[in-house]
């Protein structure tokens, strides 16, 4: 049984969290190989900037199952999903460099994007679970953990496509799937079943919560053109400008390394200060702060995508506490809703990014991303609060 504090509210299970946390950075290690690796795949496959993009997109597909994955997370224990996570995304993304051609590499995406759902899904509305009286400090906990794994995971496949070369690199996946075998020792006896009872229909899940879903469904939009040129074209765009391909993964790194910061220190504050609050701070720094790094050069816009990184990357455990807290009990199926809109809104922007980059150059597409951005602020305001402590 979960401890309490004096007036009954639940207390902050730092073990289970942090279990969650490390798992979640096994896990998304794999996951942020595409973008350090696009410059490798374009050249071997000869590929446009859109068709790199659609990468990506094929990657996001199988969100559309996430409502019902997160619907099946309520009814049933979802242990394994959470274990078999970061071999079942290790294999294929270990792959890349062994395909034979642009198909299989599609394949491949494919299936990763299949494990990526499995383990997104049900793992928040966990985490809110264990998180007792501090949802938005479980929330960046658990956050960290990801933009961890997408600070170290560029520099380490680099690392390894240095030493063993683009085709060379899959026995990387070694040590994925020996962190899943980690994980079914540390997993096996957690129960995981977040509410075995029966369940309202997805339909009514988003009917129940369109006054939260709507707004953050803007915000996922317009912060998507921001989040997708910088975390799908980065390295593109630092290679163009310095020809240097270990520079290119350094600067990924230090916007992923930023958005670490930006996840602990956000998430907690807006348990202090107010979910919305939070938003607006971050809509309007990211956007400014984007369209400055387009704008300067050397060390200077370095020190821009630090700040850059800080604010973008934050939002997303202040959305997640608040789609729980919104939520009945914390549900699975609303967070599958919400992942399945945030993957959709990303995926297709990725894509519509890449296509107005071979029109019109990386960089005018990332002025063109910074004030789109712009056009979150407005939606922060049309948020509605439920639960106690909540936005």
């Amino acid at each position: 049984m979960q401890k309490t504090t004096h007036d009954n509210q639940p207390l902050f299970d730092h073990g289970k969290v942090l279990i969650l946390s490390l798992c979640h950075f096994v896990h998304d290690v794999y996951s942020s190989f595409l973008a350090p690796l696009l410059p490798f795949i374009i050249e071997r496959f000869g590929l446009s900037l859109t068709q790199a993009g659609f990468l990506s997109t094929v990657m996001q597909f199988p969100a559309l199952m996430n409502p019902y994955i997160g619907k099946l997370a309520d009814r049933i224990s979802v242990r394994y999903f959470i274990i078999l996570a970061p071999a079942m995304t290790a294999i294929p993304m270990s792959l890349l460099g062994v395909a034979p051609s642009y198909g299989v590499l599609l394949i491949l995406m494919f299936l990763t994007g299949i494990s990526t759902s499995l383990f997104h899904v049900p793992a928040p509305a966990l985490v809110y679970k264990v998180a007792g009286n501090k949802t938005g400090r479980g929330m960046s906990f658990y956050m960290t953990g990801g933009e961890l794994a997408r600070t170290l995971g560029p520099v380490f496949i680099i690392s390894a496509v240095s030493l063993m070369g683009f085709d060379g690199y899959y026995p990387v996946m070694l040590v994925g799937i020996l962190a899943s075998v980690v994980m079914y020792y540390k997993f096996k006896d957690m129960p995981v079943t977040v509410n075995p009872k029966s369940t309202p229909s997805i339909r009514k899940t988003c009917i129940e919560m369109k006054a939260v879903l709507l707004p953050l469904s803007g915000i996922l939009v317009v912060r998507g053109f921001m989040h997708a040129c910088l975390t799908a074209f980065l390295p593109l765009y630092i290679l163009k400008q310095s020809g240097d391909v270990w520079l290119a993964g350094i600067a990924l790194s230090l916007f992923e390394a930023a958005g670490v910061a930006g996840i602990l220190a956000v998430g907690s504050l807006s348990d202090r200060f107010g979910r919305k609050q939070l938003l607006v701070f971050c809509l309007v720094v990211a956007p400014i702060s984007l369209l400055i790094f387009t704008a300067v050069s050397g060390w200077l816009q370095l020190l821009v995508l630090l700040i850059t990184g800080f604010s973008l990357l934050s939002t997303t455990p202040v959305m997640l506490a608040m789609i729980q807290e919104y939520s009945v009990n914390g549900s699975s199926a609303a967070n599958g809703v919400f992942m399945m809109i945030s993957f959709l809104a990303r995926s297709a922007v990725v894509v519509l990014v890449g296509y107005v980059a071979d029109q019109l150059g990386l960089e005018k597409t990332f002025v063109i991303c910074g004030v789109i951005g712009l056009a979150g602020i407005p939606f922060v305001f049309g948020l509605k609060a439920r639960a106690p402590g909540g936005v």
